[in-house]
């Protein structure tokens, strides 16, 4: 053993895994443990919350104008397939370590504590900043709401981006408001956010019953347009895969589809936070697999029927990029369909702000009850039973950001941070099914290994569709974190506290 370089006892320090059965033991500590009160229902509809945003009323123009045609909805269906791999994995997870966490307590179980924390630290990020975007983006819609019925706010409180510099006071408004719901305990949210579902529901079930009187069948033809050739970006706004191979994604036929499935995917994350809120679900193991998998399933559906009557109603050419769906109304001479379109994404973006909120208090609240960040920030209230002090220290992180900061270029990292998390989810799949092929699976994700490598596989090449710049910021981030983790969570993790002083970790001790 002296021939052992240095290195190693760091590398299994770094690379030490918390065994399942004490993950589930610490929810069951008093001043740390949540509620449960979520049933399937509340967990679908979290995933329906999240995932229907501006992505139903906005990306289904843009990708079928630029990008796919009236076949943009073959691009929502493989978007959904692609998401549909990476949600199976999540469902198994999920169902086999029912703990706050999501992502970061799943790598935790399966790979190790480094790369545990690096992605618990790309979760924070990626969750602030979409709640923050998400925020400026109700705002905008807010505000044309109010313009409609003569209500201009000042520019110093509108959060213009033109006409110098202004507080965004509608959106730092929102995520006060919100983050003040969410500390009064995951009931009281989950019915607010079963109220503002059933409203942008409702509007996207009435847009898509009236656009069918609309649709011209001449509207379709070609359902498939020619393929074409579309000159490469430059620089940091080239996509990666770009950048490495040369290789330049092509805009309509066949391979247009994919690319525009490259584009609407983003309409589809925030399905992976219904997870976080396993450990508040009253049945995790029966119920969170169909949260995730049913709500995932219905915002597909809704998506392809969108994007079927929205191009049916005009010709995919002449789409409005902006507001593809209510410009759409406006062409058949259907304004008040307009104003209803926007009653439904401020309902629907409201939803999102909240849930993206929710899953974010939970991951930091399971790092600091691992000891990776500051105990006092999963210490939960005693009468709301939630991570009061966790939630509100972010919401006003989140408030601020959404208050002073344009935010449209960073938002691109909400996307890579997702795609990541997704290919960590995969990976820990196939490493627990062989690490630990004991424990019981109420979920079992099919085809493994097969189906999470195309997950990965899957995710990765979306990644490599992503803009230079992002990838340079995603790693700036990461290396932040990674000094963050050896100035602090190091040396105050609880299961390196525990392997440092011979106690045991759990039924298996530290690995």
């Amino acid at each position: 053993m002296s021939s052992t370089p240095e290195s190693t006892p760091l590398l299994r320090e770094l690379v030490r895994t918390k065994p399942v059965e004490q993950s589930i033991a610490d929810t069951q500590e008093p001043e740390h443990a949540l509620r449960r009160s979520l049933s399937a229902l509340d967990l679908t509809v979290f995933g329906v919350g999240v995932i229907i945003g501006t992505g139903i009323f906005v990306l289904t123009g843009t990708a079928a104008k630029n990008h796919a045609g009236p076949a943009v909805a073959l691009s929502f269906a493989a978007a959904g397939i692609v998401c549909g791999l990476a949600a199976l994995c999540y469902a198994e997870l999920a169902s086999t370590v029912p703990v706050a966490g999501s992502a970061y307590i799943f790598a935790y179980s399966t790979i190790g504590e480094l790369p545990a924390w690096i992605i618990g630290w790309d979760l924070i990020l990626e969750l602030a900043l979409g709640a923050a975007v998400v925020a400026v983006g109700w705002s905008g819609y807010v505000q044309s709401l109010l313009e409609s019925g003569g209500i201009t706010l000042p520019h110093a409180i509108s959060g213009s981006t033109t006409g110098g510099w202004s507080f965004n006071l509608l959106a730092t408004a929102l995520v006060l408001l919100l983050t003040g719901v969410i500390v009064l305990g995951m009931k009281i949210s989950a019915e607010v956010t079963r109220v503002i579902v059933a409203i942008k529901v409702t509007v996207v079930l009435v847009v898509i019953v009236a656009g069918l009187f609309f649709i011209k069948s001449d509207n379709y033809s070609p359902f498939i347009p020619p393929a074409q050739t579309v000159e490469g970006k430059s620089g940091g706004q080239s996509p990666m895969v770009q950048a490495l191979f040369g290789y330049t994604p092509t805009d309509f036929g066949v391979m247009g589809i994919f690319t525009a499935a490259a584009v609407v995917f983003f309409a589809f994350i925030g399905f992976d936070v219904v997870a976080t809120a396993a450990e508040e679900t009253r049945n995790p193991q029966r119920d969170v697999p169909r949260g995730i998998l049913g709500s995932l399933l219905i915002c597909t559906v809704l998506y392809m029927a969108v994007s079927l009557v929205v191009t049916g109603m005009q010709k995919y050419t002449e789409l409005s990029s902006d507001a593809p769906l209510s410009d759409a109304f406006k062409a058949v001479g259907q304004h008040v369909f307009a104003d209803i379109i926007n009653v439904g994404a401020v309902a629907g973006l409201t939803s999102v702000t909240m849930i993206l909120l929710l899953g974010q208090s939970r991951v930091f609240f399971a790092m600091s009850r691992d000891g990776l960040l500051p105990r006092t920030f999963s210490t939960v209230h005693p009468r709301f039973g939630t991570p009061a002090k966790a939630v509100l220290m972010l919401g006003l992180v989140v408030a601020v950001l959404a208050g002073l900061i344009p935010l449209e270029e960073l938002s691109e990292l909400v996307n890579i941070g997702t795609l990541f998390a997704f290919i960590v989810v995969s990976i820990g799949v196939i490493v627990l099914r062989r690490t630990r092929p004991d424990l019981p699976r109420s979920f079992r994700c099919p085809g493994v290994p097969v189906l999470p490598v195309l997950s990965v596989l899957a995710s990765l090449w979306l990644m490599l569709n992503l803009p230079v710049d992002t990838w340079l910021r995603f790693v700036i981030w990461m290396v932040i974190g990674m000094v963050v983790f050896f100035l602090y969570g190091r040396g105050h993790s609880r299961l390196g506290l525990a392997a440092r002083s011979q106690a045991p970790a759990g039924p298996d001790g530290p690995r």
